[in-house]
């Protein structure tokens, strides 16, 4: 009997220690996630009319939309995961749109997907949660 107990107590104190955990890798991903998609967002701008390079961006995009379904989001984060997954699928059709050359498309998705971003931390902010800052190397 008593070594159920002290199993059932191991588990939950584990549980407990591996939620903030996951919370906390769920907060890196989107962390990460969005500053991928800035930086491709502003190199197509920058080389708006290259083929290749927006068909890269593009794949790249497809792939940070494709994680982004697979994260567990932790409970304080349910009402603001919709909008970074609309951030990045707004993103991933700026791309594609960079790719046809539809270069009006291209910007009111650009702005979209921001607008997007902006919703997701505001509702994070409400929850007074804030996304890690990525270590940028200093020049």
């Amino acid at each position: 009997m008593m070594k159920k107990w002290f199993g059932a107590i191991a588990l939950a104190v584990a549980l407990s220690w591996s939620r903030p955990a996951a919370a906390s890798s769920y907060f890196a991903t989107a962390a990460l996630l969005l500053d991928e998609t800035h930086r491709s967002d502003d190199w197509m701008q920058s080389h708006y009319g290259d083929q290749k390079l927006a068909d890269i961006l593009h794949q790249l995009s497809e792939a940070r939309v494709k994680c982004s379904r697979a994260l567990l989001v932790p409970k304080e984060a349910d009402r603001a995961h919709p909008h970074l997954l609309l951030a990045l699928e707004a993103s991933e059709r700026a791309m594609a749109a960079a790719l046809e050359g539809e270069s009006k498309h291209f910007i009111h998705l650009v702005m979209q997907a921001f607008e997007e971003e902006r919703t997701f931390r505001a509702i994070l902010t409400q929850e007074n949660i804030k996304l890690p800052e990525l270590d940028r190397p200093r020049k």
